[in-house]
């Protein structure tokens, strides 16, 4: 398990060593003990799996407020994903910035994303399922969203017409949202 630090502090991509054969292939998608020897020691409690039929479904820029903030391992086991995590932290000299990177069931590629980022994905393919562990349960009352199209943020998704969720359509611009993230 290869752990590569990115531009921004604190979301590392993680790529697992792949074993092939005639036969198929072997991974381990995930091991405490070598992500903790890694640097990137994140108790996670939960997995969370979830399928888009159609190509073009954006979902995102999704975070929990604290107390009940979300450390998320992400990564794409059918189909592929633009991943995009930006950093909401205040004070952070990577503050705003985000990164985009490819997911999919050919790279086995994983994206580490920490609290204090708001995480989403557009999918590249149809048919693609996302699954991802997380250190903290789902709390509605601390569920926040940022418009994918946020001016200040100005993300390249690839995208110009992505299918959204009422939710996502709805979300607010992150000047309105109050997240309380500090560096």
């Amino acid at each position: 398990m290869k752990v590569i630090e990115t531009d921004i502090n604190d979301i590392c991509i993680i790529e697992p060593a792949v074993f092939g054969d005639q036969r198929g292939w072997f991974m381990e998608s995930y091991s405490y003990e070598k992500l903790k020897k890694e640097g990137t020691d994140f108790n996670f409690i939960q997995d969370n799996h979830s399928f888009s039929a159609q190509k073009g479904v954006l979902r995102g820029l999704h975070f929990q407020q604290n107390p009940k903030a979300q450390t998320k391992l992400i990564r794409c086991t059918r189909g592929k994903i633009l991943d995009v995590a930006v950093d909401i932290r205040e004070g952070s000299p990577t503050y705003l910035k985000w990164i985009a990177v490819v997911l999919s069931e050919e790279n086995k590629k994983q994206l580490l994303v920490p609290k204090g980022f708001a995480h989403g994905f557009v999918t590249l393919t149809e048919n693609v399922e996302v699954q991802y562990k997380v250190d903290n349960g789902y709390s509605p009352e601390h569920d926040c969203s940022i418009r994918y199209d946020d001016p200040q943020l100005d993300i390249d998704w690839g995208i110009i017409n992505p299918l959204l969720s009422e939710k996502d359509s709805q979300a607010p611009l992150l000047k309105d949202c109050e997240h309380g993230f500090k560096y």
